[in-house]
């Protein structure tokens, strides 16, 4: 028994046989267009509804998408969608924060900074002003100010000090009072702790030379004028 559509004139069987070549043609469009849009190149939001819009108008009218799985797919498209848009916000913020670490770098360069560290480069006609980490309370501690050359040329007895940062001056001049050369000295905190001698981090004052900017998002590195680099995360007092 034959059974015949009244709108076209086409037999069932007619038109499951062009539902099947479409279907086949579909088939080989969508896979022709998914190497094309794929290569070496990741699916687009782009290609990804020209595939879904393929799908749709290629149906087997017989057998059309299943509602739940069509459903599926707009979920997908939305995700692809939101990921794209997310993508672009924080390449966005990246950018701008890239921008203002270059506009911070520009400010900092020949300014001086407050940072740890056990050397200095002293310019002796002058006092230098730093402080000494000290982690709990103790009922002594000794600064010592060593030259290049390793020789200890001033002692400071700051005493008892409370936990914190304690501060400290030096004037430039030897246990003798006599006014050393300017250059780099080497700065030893040292304390009893617990019974047990312990050394205490200083932070001393140093000239930013120059800034260097992470490519890759890391952090701003400051090069210290005859100091090394060290981390803008660490810096403790930003000066003139």
């Amino acid at each position: 028994m034959s059974v015949t559509n009244t709108t076209s004139g086409l037999s069932l069987n007619e038109i499951l046989a062009n539902s099947s070549v479409k279907t086949n043609a579909t088939t080989d469009g969508l896979s022709s267009l998914t190497g094309a849009t794929t290569g070496k190149k990741e699916l687009g939001k782009d290609a990804f509804l020209q595939l879904l819009v393929t799908q749709l108008k290629n149906q087997n009218p017989l057998e059309p998408q299943d509602n739940g799985e069509f459903v599926a797919q707009l979920a997908q498209f939305s995700s692809l969608e939101g990921i794209t848009t997310l993508n672009d916000t924080v390449s966005g913020l990246a950018s701008n924060y890239s921008s203002s670490q270059a506009l911070q770098a520009s400010s900092l360069v020949g300014r001086s900074v407050i940072a740890p560290g056990n050397k200095a480069v002293v310019d002796t006609s002058k006092s230098l002003n730093g402080t000494v980490v000290v982690p709990t309370s103790v009922s002594s501690l000794e600064l010592k100010v060593v030259d290049k050359d390793g020789k200890t040329v001033r002692t400071i007895d700051m005493g008892s000090q409370n936990a914190g940062n304690a501060a400290f001056i030096w004037d430039g001049k030897n246990d003798s009072g006599t006014t050393v050369e300017s250059g780099t000295y080497t700065f030893t905190a040292s304390t009893t702790i617990d019974g047990k001698a312990t050394s205490l981090i200083t932070n001393l004052p140093a000239t930013v030379s120059s800034v260097t900017i992470s490519q890759t998002g890391g952090e701003l590195m400051l090069n210290l004028a005859g100091l090394g680099s060290i981390a803008l995360s660490k810096v403790q007092t930003i000066g003139m």
